[in-house]
């Protein structure tokens, strides 16, 4: 059991629906994300977790199986670690998007002493023209506990869509080192506590933590959030214009900022028996609210077109927390759940790692594939930084790595396939929020990263037209 917990947390700190995952007869499993952990309470919930990584995204010929992950964590403790519980549980699925659901109850595999539990997606289903819907009811038959996922249900089931004309852009193996320098470095920070400094903690016993994230505002002003220092300081034209205290954990919180001026910050010290606090506040950094997320966990913090959206686990989806100015509540955050990122003209990227070297992207317009790309690599493809589409392209930041090297690949996409191809550094000397580190805004793209001198924020511009 000893090596069972110890996988278990390897999986939890820092992966997501956006950072791995297989489809098909692989084992396919994304447990919970990098930030905060907290075991929900409220609504039902009960003291179980799971794990699984949703086939978003497949491809005609596939077979399809749903795989989950039961654990138990230790009562009242942390909700990352514990033992396989003695699971069982069912999928509901059907075709399309509407419709009655039929039960699939989940079997259990050579594996389920490890808490591996697995359903097979009927062929018809699986190759059904406008793709298909599930949930899962998983329970603790010693204790009877039960959670459902996605936490929507029925409501709002998790979506998977076919891709059939999807643009194939091979990457061939990937060359380190040949990176490409920043048009410009808009912050450039030491360590330290005055103005214009990044505070630190942590050293040679404990993980070192500088600021967690970033976020770009209007007019290209950068906002980075220095949290060891309880405050928000901001950049113009690479000079420190202004310090904004927030009242913020010392831990890797992600954070956006609305068109307003208002702060977003989500919670990422996790504590066992709550979710985690998304904090909004003032531009002035006056606190003006406190809320819970809906899930245990979340991978990462965006602002969507109507206010806050965040990456929730193990739900897998995007939620929004807030609708225009109004705060949701949990029931409504679930109810809101979707399987990709919205944007402002309507329509919603949904991502799929899949395997060790390919990638999965569509762009969703009406409940349809509207565009879509399978990029793949001969050398093993890490997290999806960022995903974002601009005019008729999409901008794709994703991890190349081998067992001694990694770089992150930024590459725009377009109809045709690949429009520009350059690679960064992977360069985190301190802690960041573990998918806060590229923002896109404008044509430009940019990097949060830190060295043994401090932290600093570049810019590079996109080329062509768009």
């Amino acid at each position: 059991m000893r090596r069972i917990r110890k996988r278990w947390r390897t999986f939890a700190g820092g992966l997501s629906g956006l950072a791995c995952g297989a489809v098909g007869g692989i084992v396919a499993v994304a447990l919970l994300a990098g930030g905060a952990s907290g075991g929900a309470r409220d609504a039902g919930d009960s003291i179980i977790t799971a794990g699984h990584l949703p086939p978003l995204l497949t491809v005609r010929g596939e077979q399809l199986t749903l795989r989950y992950a039961i654990v138990c964590p230790p009562p009242g403790g942390d909700p990352t670690s514990g033992e396989p519980c003695d699971g069982a549980g069912d999928v509901y699925i059907r075709a399309g998007r509407s419709g009655p659901f039929e039960r699939l109850p989940l079997v259990r595999g050579g594996d389920s002493a490890a808490g591996r539990y697995f359903a097979n997606v009927p062929a018809d289903i699986a190759s059904a023209p406008g793709g298909f819907s599930y949930y899962a009811v998983l329970r603790d038959r010693a204790s009877g506990a039960g959670l459902t996922v996605p936490a929507g249900g029925a409501t709002a089931p998790q979506q998977s869509y076919p891709l059939r004309a999807a643009v194939r852009v091979e990457l061939g193996t990937h060359v380190f080192g040949t990176r490409r320098r920043a048009d410009a470095r808009v912050v450039d920070a030491p360590w330290g506590n005055g103005a214009g400094e990044a505070g630190l903690s942590g050293g040679k016993t404990s993980i070192r933590i500088g600021p967690s994230s970033f976020d770009v505002m209007p007019g290209g002003t950068i906002a980075v959030l220095d949290e060891v220092n309880d405050r928000v300081q901001r950049w113009r034209g690479g000079a420190h214009v202004a310090t904004v205290p927030v009242d913020v954990p010392a831990a890797t919180n992600d954070m956006g900022i609305g068109a307003d001026g208002s702060i977003y910050v989500l919670d990422g010290r996790g504590s066992a028996g709550s979710t985690p606090l998304i904090r909004t506040f003032a531009p002035d950094g006056t606190l003006t609210r406190a809320r819970h997320i809906a899930d245990r966990t979340w991978s990462q913090l965006r602002i969507g077109p109507r206010g806050p959206i965040v990456h929730q686990e193990p739900s897998d989806q995007w939620m929004p927390a807030t609708d225009g100015a109004t705060p949701l509540d949990r029931a409504a955050q679930v109810r809101a759940g979707t399987a990709g990122l919205p944007f402002g003209d309507g329509s919603h990227l949904v991502l799929l790692r899949s395997g060790a070297a390919e990638v999965r992207v569509a762009r969703i317009v009406d409940g349809a594939v509207r565009t879509s790309w399978r990029v793949v690599s001969r050398t093993p493809l890490g997290e999806v930084q960022l995903a974002e589409p601009t005019g008729n392209r999409v901008v794709l930041v994703v991890k190349a790595y081998t067992d001694t090297q990694d770089e992150f690949q930024v590459l725009v996409l377009d109809g045709k396939g690949l429009v520009e191809q350059f690679s960064v550094a992977s360069d985190q000397w301190a802690a960041a929020a573990p998918l806060a580190h590229f923002r896109f805004a404008g044509s430009s793209l940019y990097k949060l990263g830190s060295s043994l001198a401090g932290v600093f924020v570049d810019r590079y511009d996109l080329r062509g037209e768009r």
